[in-house]
């Protein structure tokens, strides 16, 4: 909520805040209140019935629809430290959030992802991000292959993450423009996501576990690549 109040500010159509919702929810209305956003104050039924069943915590913010990118203008910004991270097939909203949370924090470029079999841009999604969405590049194709074969040809290295890769991420060279695809849980990356893949990597495990949650994957690689960039 609060981070869709600090992004869009008076472009909010309005904010409905819950009458007497306590100290936490009269701060949120004050904040709304100097970003220049109309605030409403309303009953719990009132925010109960605009929710239409959602979970609301005391506020609604009523907000322009997230702007996604075309493939296009990613290619066009590729340079030296581009980290684009995809997502094959994870129709799971908790991890989809959880990655765009990642991606923002450490610092990823831009999120891709294929427009079929993918977790959808939902409340759940938004809420799993914790308002990172609101400050992440996304990006929604029609088929994700296609999409990582025009990123490889324009000088992207494409790394897919694979358990069963011959080679492990540390030991792969992050130079000029890179995008890390990561795959659903239990399927993993398909075949033809593979083949697009300039060559794939294992994150190495030595507990008796050999595969992590894929949201936890994605942070690590990002990581990974955020520490070999700047050691510092």
């Amino acid at each position: 909520m609060r981070e869709a109040i600090r992004v869009h500010g008076e472009k909010l159509e309005r904010v409905l805040v819950e009458k007497d919702g306590g100290p936490q929810i009269e701060a949120v209305a004050r904040f709304a209140q100097g970003r220049g956003a109309a605030v409403e104050l309303v009953s719990r039924g009132d925010l109960d019935r605009a929710s239409k069943g959602a979970r609301h915590q005391g506020a609604i913010a009523y907000a322009p629809d997230l702007a996604l990118v075309p493939l296009e203008a990613i290619i066009a910004e590729l340079g030296p430290t581009t980290l684009v991270v995809a997502l094959d097939e994870l129709e799971d909203p908790q991890n989809f959030g959880a990655v765009i949370r990642s991606c923002v924090a450490l610092g990823a470029s831009a999120i891709l992802w294929p427009e079929h079999h993918a977790a959808p841009l939902s409340p759940a999604t938004f809420r799993a991000s914790a308002g990172a969405v609101e400050h992440a590049t996304l990006c929604r194709v029609s088929a994700l292959p296609n999409a990582l074969e025009r990123l490889r040809d324009a000088g992207a290295t494409i790394i897919g993450l694979d358990a069963n890769a011959e080679h492990s991420l540390p030991k792969v060279a992050f130079e000029g423009p890179v995008v890390l695809v990561v795959g659903a849980e239990g399927k993993g990356l398909r075949k033809p996501v593979k083949r697009a893949c300039t060559e794939l990597a294992n994150l190495p495990m030595t507990g008796v576990l050999d595969s992590l949650n894929a949201s936890v994957a994605a942070a690590i690689a990002i990581y990974e690549v955020l520490r070999r960039r700047n050691p510092a």
